[in-house]
């Protein structure tokens, strides 16, 4: 506890460590109000007040604006979809390669067209929120009226929760897209706890500490699974400099089980709640689009948690490929003068890493696909569905993930300080400052 508030004093005694954590919080805040801001001309007391299946999973992400009608009922998810499709651009089409190339001109233009994209796709997707979440009961002005204006708060509110995000990426501790997804997730988590005591009640005492002691072990395997590394040793060559020997030591380059962090899940679950949507305006007059929204409204369905398997597995492979160079790695290590050893330096060393890339991603991505779906296993042994999204799932690796990569902010800003780390020795595992990066 001595060590904790020692801990807690030295984070606070440094001055732009302590003023990104006031920044972060304050962003925070604006966001967490916001969801509680009504779209005009919505009577509150007509609304559910709940969403089931994918959209109670959404309701989660976004704490609760998704079911409150909020103007930030769409919260971050059109940007996260616009950013999928531009990254997936960049891959396939020239111009877009081309602009990735350019650096900083070439990413201020990317970022144009990303904002613009995320306006056009939240247009189509708060047509079908509108349809789909909001009861006519519950509107008290013109329909045509309140479309229009709906939809125009719904694109200002996106667009301002991306902004939001990017202050606390620049302002703040990082993460600011990631950040704004978990305290949504967060802000859900004492009344699921709360909902699964009272649901349990005495009699269900044994099952509840059972319930616990599972979730225990299921944010121990997470952060086993985000923390995983395989390390490739790294020789570098012997130089003198100035009368002054350097290098001749081994190192290592980490290379992360699960290099694409949370998201491929985000993208997924972006992706997930589409077809619902869509499906939701064609309900009553298509049998295929009522069995289709059906269905993928359906976390614990067999086919909904297929498509999200696959989905994340591609999506692993796809942004680890994007994300992590092994042609890039192999130039800089061979122009600093390292080597594996056993292999050339130059393109062997580059397949090589590939490889191991490769060999490491398959069962990366397919326990990050049985974690994710595993809240469906869940509910059908009999646990709630809102406490459900915390064994596993989106909603726990998105929080592992982001508190990881936060602890490790913090914890670079107490080692460059000289003040002792967050772990008792100092560093945390596999803190980028604690291996050589060619």
């Amino acid at each position: 506890m001595k060590k904790f508030i020692s801990t807690v004093k030295n984070i606070f005694s440094i001055e732009d460590l302590r003023i990104r954590i006031l920044n972060t919080i304050g962003f925070l805040v604006v966001f967490r109000l916001g969801s509680y801001i009504v779209l005009p001309g919505v009577d509150p007391d007509q609304l559910s007040g709940s969403s089931e299946g994918i959209f109670g999973l959404i309701d989660t992400f976004l704490g609760g604006a998704f079911s409150n009608a909020s103007i930030f009922g769409l919260g971050i998810m059109p940007y996260i979809s616009a950013s999928i499709v531009l990254q997936l651009l960049t891959v396939g089409v020239p111009y877009f390669q081309k602009l990735q190339k350019e650096g900083e001109s070439g990413r201020k233009r990317i970022n144009q067209i990303t904002r613009v994209l995320t306006i056009l796709i939240t247009l189509a997707q708060g047509i079908g929120y509108i349809s789909a979440t909001i009861p006519n009961e519950a509107i008290m002005v013109s329909k045509t009226l309140f479309m229009f204006s709906s939809l125009v708060l719904l694109v200002a509110g996106t667009m301002f929760c991306m902004w939001l995000g990017e202050k606390i990426t620049e302002k703040g501790i990082g993460n600011g897209i990631s950040m704004l997804i978990m305290i949504g997730i967060i802000s859900n988590l004492p009344g699921a706890l709360l909902g699964e005591v009272v649901t349990k009640g005495t009699s269900g005492a044994l099952l509840l500490i059972i319930e616990f002691f599972v979730l225990f072990f299921v944010v121990v395997g997470v952060v086993a699974l985000t923390e995983a590394t395989r390390r490739i040793p790294v020789q570098y060559a012997k130089q003198v400099v100035g009368g002054k020997v350097y290098g001749g030591q081994r190192q290592y380059i980490p290379i992360k089980v699960n290099a694409s962090g949370v998201m491929p899940i985000i993208f997924a679950q972006s992706l997930m709640f589409v077809p619902a949507l869509i499906a939701q305006i064609w309900a009553s007059e298509s049998d295929i689009a009522n069995y289709i929204g059906s269905t993928f409204s359906n976390p614990t369905s067999w086919q909904y948690n297929l498509v999200f398997a696959i989905m994340i597995i591609l999506f692993t492979f796809f942004y680890t490929a994007i994300t992590v160079n092994p042609e890039q790695i192999a130039d800089d290590m061979k122009r600093n003068g390292g080597f594996v050893p056993g292999v050339k330096p130059g393109a062997p060393t580059a397949d090589f890493i590939d490889n191991i890339i490769s060999r490491i991603t398959l069962p990366g991505s397919v326990l990050l696909a049985l974690v994710a779906i595993m809240p469906a296993f869940a509910m059908i042994a009999g646990v709630s569905n809102q406490f459900a999204q915390f064994y596993g799932g989106t909603s726990l690796l998105i929080m592992v993930g982001v508190i990881m990569d936060t602890l490790r902010q913090i914890e670079s800003y107490l080692l460059m300080r000289h003040y002792e780390g967050m772990m008792k020795s100092g560093n945390m595992k596999n803190n980028p400052s604690n291996y050589a990066v060619a």
